[in-house]
């Protein structure tokens, strides 16, 4: 194989042809990217390498990742000593901060300049699975003669990035051996490494903000006769004084230029709140604007019907759908089924100019093909047979003055999404069997939980018409992304079905530990199950909601047994089947050896039926 390979890297670098049935389809679009950049495919040494006070630069400034990093690789120094494997931290720019493991491997690297400090990107050394996974954002392996370069050619190295809260990369995880000692199960291990690491990361920026929200609170509370605004590190204003909360009580995600242009005041002093690390946000105290000679009265408050909650994910939706609602910008809405996209369209409705005007939605998925030009632009009297006397107004003509919601806008048919986009051009309609043209004014809002963009690399919707529709898009976080609201959307629910109940607190704990992927639609129906169960007992309902968030009852069980695994799932579970192996099915040992508690071990194997 290895010589097959070689042959074919051969052929590629002096010749420019890729038999690509001889490689996988990964590896040769990397080799593209290498070829049109022009990295020297003869390359034997990294040439790179940072001076160490910039070494020491670099690891101070991803000091986080290092130390989470650091930590769980030492857990697993063994395995990489007895496995002939080092391990590298890398930076989001490809620079090799930490290396660790095998001395013998190391040694060995060494003699490529494959050591701290250097930079070991694609544009840099050609394929290589740390540069590879920086490309292309993903988990990669890559094996001997499948590196461009010849440096790398007796190596075998895999990646995966790392993300933090934010699905920013903060740097790569890389483990690395000799070619002749490959290990199959490299890649699933770095990649569990990678995603144990990205949850402490995640956590410890969770633990951070509502430390920071908590000092930022009380400093509010110390000046109380003032107006005074704190913001995070993204500028965003998560405290104010009770002056200022009176002045503008939807204070919360508004930017310092915000507070100032609808309170009527001017920045008098600005202080960075640091920690003990680094600067965690800003204290703006503000003053009464005496050079404006008229009053500016604060702007109408941003009405949204359904739950606002505390979450900064959802917060930052309502911010922007709040922009929104200040022009007639065609809007995108992106986010899971389930996260309530239709609710705040309505809401950028209801608080724009066209409130007034009707708000008409269409689901896109669900118009069949056939009737889908006449439901969108309506049709003449006498249009075909079985046609309304009078004719019919489209949705587009029904929407007039006011807002066209067209939900799942990914799933139009290519022939409407044409139709479409001339409409959005023109805006004109002609209906079915007409031959005048109509004019219509409507503010279009679209929304989707698919990824449109890839679809449209796909080739399956068209590129013009998304740049119509993606606009000013507004993300729904996924109910998984904003478990703080949970007690406020229970109670929200409980409202609206003129019910008035309480989750017992160990069932709340439970349901807060559960990934939602229906979202709030899902939410519903349990509380409706929790509702009824409770009537007969608090430990009823939460047997139920143990059971339910363990995968053994309702659609949530068939779903973790149907549903198609995701890459990193399957590294996972792949990853599970080796341990095990290892440990001849001792659960237990197989658990250590992965370094994971034993009750999170049951439940990965409960998840993918093992």
């Amino acid at each position: 194989m290895a010589v097959c390979y070689w042959n074919t890297w051969k052929k590629f670098v002096q010749e420019g042809i890729l038999d690509s049935g001889r490689i996988n389809n990964r590896i040769a679009e990397s080799w593209y990217r290498c070829k049109k950049r022009d990295v020297n495919p003869y390359l034997r040494k990294g040439q790179h390498i940072l001076p160490v006070e910039k070494l020491l630069a670099h690891r101070e400034r991803h000091k986080d990742f290092l130390n989470i990093a650091e930590r769980h690789v030492k857990k697993m120094e063994p395995v990489f000593q007895e496995a002939g494997m080092m391990a590298l931290l890398i930076d989001p720019c490809g620079h090799v901060l930490s290396v660790s493991g095998n001395r013998k491997t190391i040694f060995e690297a060494q003699k490529i300049n494959f050591v701290e400090g250097v930079c070991w990107t694609e544009e840099r050394v050609g394929t290589n699975a740390i540069g590879t996974a920086l490309e292309t954002g993903e988990a990669v392996m890559v094996n001997g003669p499948e590196h461009f370069s010849v440096a790398s050619h007796q190596w075998s190295c895999a990646a995966a990035p790392v993300y933090d809260s934010q699905r920013n990369l903060v740097g790569v995880m890389d483990l690395t051996c000799p070619y002749t000692e490959s290990h199959p199960f490299m890649l699933a291990m770095v990649s569990s490494l990678a995603y144990t690491a990205e949850q402490e990361m995640v956590r410890l920026a969770k633990s951070r903000h509502e430390r920071f929200i908590q000092k930022a609170v009380e400093l509010s509370d110390q000046y109380g006769d003032r107006l005074l605004a704190i913001m995070d590190e993204e500028g965003k204003t998560v405290a104010a004084s009770r002056p200022l909360r009176e002045k503008l009580p939807d204070y919360f995600g508004r930017t310092i230029e915000e507070l100032t242009s609808q309170t009527d005041t001017i920045v008098n002093q600005s202080i960075p709140l640091p920690s003990s690390r680094e600067k965690i946000g800003t204290c703006f105290f503000l003053s009464e604007n005496k050079n404006l000679s008229g009053t500016i009265l604060p702007k109408e408050r941003f009405v949204f019907r359904g739950v606002t909650g505390i979450s900064k994910s959802f917060q930052e939706t309502l911010r922007k759908a709040r922009i929104a609602s200040l022009s007639d910008t065609t809007c995108f809405i992106t986010g899971e089924t389930g996260t309530g996209k239709e609710l705040v369209a309505r809401a950028i409705h209801e608080n724009s100019s066209r409130k007034n005007g009707p708000f008409i939605a269409v689901n896109c998925g669900a118009v069949p093909k056939e009737l889908m030009e006449s439901e969108f632009f309506g049709y003449a009297d006498g249009a075909f047979t079985g046609a309304k006397r009078g004719g019919h107004k489209g949705k587009f003509e029904q929407a007039h003055g006011g807002t066209l919601f067209l939900d799942e806008v990914a799933e139009l048919p290519p022939a409407m999404q044409t139709a479409l986009l001339r409409v959005l051009q023109d805006r004109k309609v002609v209906p079915v069997g007409a031959t005048k043209e109509v004019a219509v004014d409507v503010r279009i809002i679209a929304a989707t939980h698919k990824d449109l963009p890839k679809l449209v690399k796909q080739g399956k919707f068209r590129e013009d018409l998304f740049y119509r529709l993606y606009v000013f898009p507004v993300r729904l976080p996924a109910l998984r992304e904003r478990k703080e609201d949970l007690p406020a959307l229970i109670q929200y629910i409980g409202r609206k079905k003129n019910q008035d109940f309480e989750i017992p607190p160990a069932v709340l704990k439970k349901m807060q530990d559960y990934h939602w992927p229906g979202n709030i639609r899902e939410l519903m129906n349990v509380i409706e199950n929790v509702r009824l169960l409770a009537l007969a007992g608090e430990e009823e309902a939460e047997r139920y909601v143990d059971e339910y968030v363990s995968g053994q009852t309702g659609l949530c069980g068939k779903e973790k047994q149907d549903a198609p695994l995701t890459p990193r799932e399957a590294i996972e579970r792949d990853m599970i089947l080796e341990a095990l192996k290892h440990t001849k099915g001792n659960a237990a040992a197989a658990a250590k050896m992965l370094d994971i508690p034993r009750s999170t071990f049951y439940r990965k194997l409960r998840k993918y039926g093992l």
